[in-house]
């Protein structure tokens, strides 16, 4: 269950991106957070895969109250969060070939022996070849770098996946390939979903709700937002 209550949150204290936002999504739900460029949504995302700290209000993530932040939070609370960017090429390591993208967050917890498997696994499920696997994200195209990225979000099998904007940049069968990724993993392990978008038709078809972005917002004068 993720929380979000009263979230005012930008790179300014004294210039919010918003406040006072408020959004939740529960067990196994997935929710489509609508809104247009610019209107915050996207550091809304971050704040709920702890990415970003909010200047203000609370997030709670299984119940727990969270904390800290980035590499503050404690490993297991960071494992339970997944997440796609819509860049793929700002998200991923240029040096690196798309095995050992998709392995470093494995690397990084220190659980190497799973490597193997776990990329036996994912590749399949997200349409990289062993071919394309060898290649560093130069040699792939940004569909190719995607299923990579949204692998390498997938490999510590985290409870919530937040995708934000994932598939603004890509062709529609590879939205539709990713789109189908995300829903096998998600029917496999009962993993909850925030998707963040501005394609109406594409959150109403991919989510259990979709949410506008101005009803997260707790109007001016008071009141508590819809959701």
């Amino acid at each position: 269950m993720l929380e979000l209550h009263d979230i005012t949150a930008g790179y300014d204290r004294r210039n919010p991106v918003f406040t006072r936002a408020a959004l939740s999504v529960a067990p196994g739900e997935s929710v489509g957070l609508l809104g247009p460029s610019g209107c915050g949504k996207s550091t809304l995302a971050r704040v709920a895969a702890l990415l970003h700290r909010p200047d203000a209000g609370r997030v709670t993530l299984d119940g727990a109250e969270v904390r800290a932040w980035r590499h503050r939070a404690p490993r297991a609370l960071r494992t339970t969060v997944g997440v796609v960017f819509q860049q793929p090429r700002m998200a991923a390591d240029p040096r690196l070939r798309l095995r050992d993208l998709i392995a470093e967050p494995l690397r990084a917890a220190g659980r190497r022996t799973e490597i193997p498997a776990r990329l036996a696994e994912l590749a399949p499920a997200v349409g990289l070849t062993d071919d394309l696997l060898a290649r560093r994200p130069h040699e792939v195209s940004d569909g190719q770098l995607q299923r990579a990225c949204l692998a390498r979000a997938l490999v510590l099998r985290p409870r919530l996946l937040v995708c934000d904007e994932m598939t603004a940049m890509l062709d529609a069968s590879t939205t539709a390939a990713l789109v189908t990724a995300v829903e096998a993993y998600r029917a496999e392990t009962g993993a909850s979903l925030l998707a963040v978008g501005h394609d109406r038709l594409l959150l109403e078809r991919w989510c259990d709700r979709t949410v506008d972005w101005s009803d997260c917002l707790t109007p001016a004068g008071g009141g508590s937002p819809t959701s």
